[in-house]
């Protein structure tokens, strides 16, 4: 059941819910934790799916979630980006490229709007523009499917890079004790 609905979720991972992601928030909903109107990237068509799924009433979006908006994707105005990666950093799918201390960009069609990007950045150079109901080829369906894909790659490098982190400071730690032992 948290599959299905999770499926039925935008997969932009923004939090609004108040969860860390659309999959936790699949979960809450699938023990009872968690109500159907909670997602605004979703809006209304999302709580139909939701309902229809879980067969109970749809209910407006609660506001105390925020409030339903056009697609939007973030944007970067290079001239102003120092480089900081901490927008790199906070962007759930990998959307925007760049490396220390070089300029930024946004990739538009994996970008999925979900603002996590915009406070972190210390120059405000991240602004969010919307999105011409055609500018993406993929349905809302292939839209979410890609940035899950994407959320997905990403949370398992990140668990790779932990676990080769620690491996290295247990390595160092290994090779301290043998020359204090020495």
């Amino acid at each position: 059941m948290i599959e299905d609905i999770n499926n039925l979720l935008p997969q932009t991972q923004c939090g609004q819910c108040s969860f860390k992601g659309c999959r936790p928030y699949a979960q809450a909903m699938a023990e009872g934790r968690a109500d159907i109107n909670q997602c605004p990237p979703g809006g209304d068509e999302g709580i139909a799916a939701l309902a229809a799924l879980l067969g109970v009433p749809p209910k407006p979006l609660n506001p105390a979630f925020g409030e339903h908006k056009p697609k939007q994707v973030a944007f970067i105005i290079e001239q102003d980006c120092i480089g900081c990666v901490k927008c790199i950093a906070a962007c759930p799918v990998d959307a925007i490229l760049g490396a220390a201390k070089f300029m930024h960009t946004v990739l538009a069609a994996e970008c999925t709007g979900c603002e996590l990007c915009v406070a972190p950045c210390p120059v405000d150079c991240i602004v969010m523009q919307p999105v011409a109901a055609d500018a993406h080829s993929l349905d809302k369906r292939g839209q979410a499917a890609l940035a899950k894909r994407r959320y997905e790659a990403r949370q398992l490098r990140k668990a790779q890079e932990e676990a080769e982190k620690a491996e290295r400071a247990r390595l160092k730690k290994a090779a301290l004790l043998k020359v204090k032992a020495v």
